[in-house]
């Protein structure tokens, strides 16, 4: 008897609503509402390119916004973020750079206004020639981004590594 049960259990989940969610325009998507609370993030910036660092800071506002928006109306300065940079993306942040990199250090340092901690690779400063001086007020030099990553990975921050790719194609071209 259930050997004949399972086969026909299987048929009745695949002819009912689950399987016509399949078909096109039958059954559309569900909004859920996470009950996300306070967050600790810590972002991983290292690139190949400076002006991708334009792109992963997005990845900041979309962690940040939809928590300071409505259901959560959470304030900033209850979320924790923590970006550690220590890729050619160095170089947005040293204060000669700012009328080539402008955008992104405006970006920056309006999100260091709302709390986010921004770090860079003292190592990184070193290779690229910098001293602690050559920096935004925004910015704190720490020993090693490596060590500074293990160390708020200890503190239970949730480690984000943005991946940046260049885009190739438009939204509409691919929607």
């Amino acid at each position: 008897m259930r050997v004949l049960i399972l086969p026909l259990l299987a048929a009745a989940i695949c002819t009912g609503p689950a399987h016509a969610a399949g078909q096109q325009g039958t059954v559309g998507g569900t909004w859920v509402q996470t009950p996300y609370q306070e967050q600790k993030v810590l972002f991983d910036f290292y690139f190949d390119e400076p002006e991708k660092i334009n792109s992963a800071l997005y990845w900041i506002r979309s962690q940040m916004n939809p928590l300071m928006d409505a259901p959560y109306n959470m304030a900033p300065e209850f979320m924790e973020t923590v970006v550690v940079i220590h890729g050619t993306e160095i170089v947005t942040v040293a204060q000669k750079n700012y009328e080539r990199y402008r955008d992104a250090v405006e970006r920056m340092r309006y999100y260091a206004d709302l709390g986010v901690k921004f770090k860079v690779c003292g190592l990184a400063a070193e290779d690229f020639g910098y001293s602690v001086s050559d920096f935004y007020e925004f910015i704190e030099v720490v020993p090693s981004a490596i060590t500074e990553l293990a160390h708020w990975q200890q503190q239970g921050y949730a480690l984000i590594t943005p991946q940046v790719y260049e885009k190739r194609y438009s939204i509409d071209e691919i929607r």
